[in-house]
């Protein structure tokens, strides 16, 4: 079977305290840096994901609806 572009798996064990480490490859293959801020969004139903930091603006704003976060 062959790999599709684009796609990537990897497994990961978590600690006794709860952390994960992120593969090289992975963290390569999205530009990963120490001190980078990652989301993870969970669904019981659906399971985790962790979007690509370069979207966090449009998941700010998809989340509050288009309204600007910096005013109340």
């Amino acid at each position: 079977m062959n790999k599709p572009e684009d796609k990537y798996a990897w497994t990961v064990t978590v600690g006794t305290k709860g952390q994960i480490v992120l593969p090289k490859e992975a963290r390569e293959v999205f530009d990963i840096k120490p001190g980078d801020t990652l989301i993870i969004f969970g669904d019981k139903e659906r399971g985790m994901a962790i979007p690509p930091k370069n979207t966090f603006d449009e998941i700010i704003r998809a989340t509050f609806n288009g309204k600007d976060v910096d005013k109340k």
